[in-house]
């Protein structure tokens, strides 16, 4: 069991305001961190990892990691941490990546293995692709077999096809290794196939906190889906008007009526929904 009950004062993305969260997580559990940029999960992530200060209370298991003011040093937890930027050593190969973690060659190979980075073990990293640099990141952070494994939007810079084969990676460590996961990422997708739970702060608070299913699946009434995305431009054809929206990673074409299309403008946050089939864009 990790028990969270820290608080910070930040500058976030509309102004000051104060990180406050209290968790208790599952040894062995996987949760992601949602939310909007500024409202605290990166520095949550840092505090966890001792990169921060904070005041407050972190115990992991029977040790304490926090109490008040007093932290135990980031090299004194047993963590793994995952950056954006793969932050590799690049005057290293790959093999050396990990074993200047932990001179363990066995574990090295295991983990390269398993990535399917066996082949790719004496290059260097300017020689890999990003996906690639990221599986590298991945293997080094479980070398010292990390109690916690910390990742911050570890797959954001990926394109779809090797988020997802990295997103199997992460799974199948997290299980084989019995690691409690903590994973940043705006991504729903990303965090209803690899999360056993999820957290949304909203200016340094926790507004949010369930399964994924229960998070992600917002619907309402006789709704059948709901989603926000940026409505880019209203098109004329014919008789009709077509909302281009951005949703995610993805852009949709939705049919407006006349009233629909007379209260929208382009730039507009807006939330696409259906009733009994019929799509409905509503500002939001």
């Amino acid at each position: 069991m990790i028990a969270i009950d820290i608080e910070k004062p930040l500058q976030g993305g509309s102004g000051a305001m104060t990180l406050q969260v209290k968790l208790e997580v599952e040894a062995k559990g996987f949760l992601a961190v949602a939310g909007e940029s500024g409202s605290g999960k990166t520095t949550l992530l840092r505090i966890v990892a001792g990169l921060e200060e904070a005041r407050g209370k972190i115990v992991v298991g029977d040790e304490v990691w926090l109490d008040g003011k007093k932290a135990l040093p980031p090299q004194k937890r047993r963590i793994g941490f995952v950056f954006q930027d793969y932050a590799l050593f690049e005057n290293m190969t790959v093999l050396q990546n990990l074993l200047f973690v932990e001179n363990d060659k066995t574990l090295a190979r295991h983990l390269l293995n398993l990535s399917g980075l066996e082949e790719l073990s004496h290059r260097h990293p300017a020689t890999l692709s990003g996906g690639q640099k990221q599986r590298v990141a991945l293997c080094r952070a479980m070398m010292k077999r990390p109690r916690l494994l910390l990742m911050d939007e570890p797959l954001s810079a990926l394109d779809p096809a090797m988020r997802a084969r990295l997103q199997f990676d992460i799974l199948r460590l997290h299980k084989e290794f019995g690691t409690t996961t903590f994973m940043v990422s705006h991504d729903p997708s990303e965090i209803y196939r690899l999360a056993d739970r999820v957290i949304v702060l909203e200016c340094g608070r926790v507004v949010r906190d369930g399964t994924p299913a229960d998070v992600l699946l917002r619907t309402s009434g006789s709704q059948k889906f709901s989603f926000k995305g940026e409505l880019l431009e209203i098109l004329r054809r014919d008789v009709i008007h077509v909302a281009v929206i951005a949703i995610g990673q993805q852009i949709v074409e939705v049919v407006l009526d006349e009233a629909e299309a007379e209260n929208l403008s382009a730039g507009d946050i807006v939330t696409v929904s259906t009733k009994a089939f019929a799509p409905v864009v509503m500002k939001s």
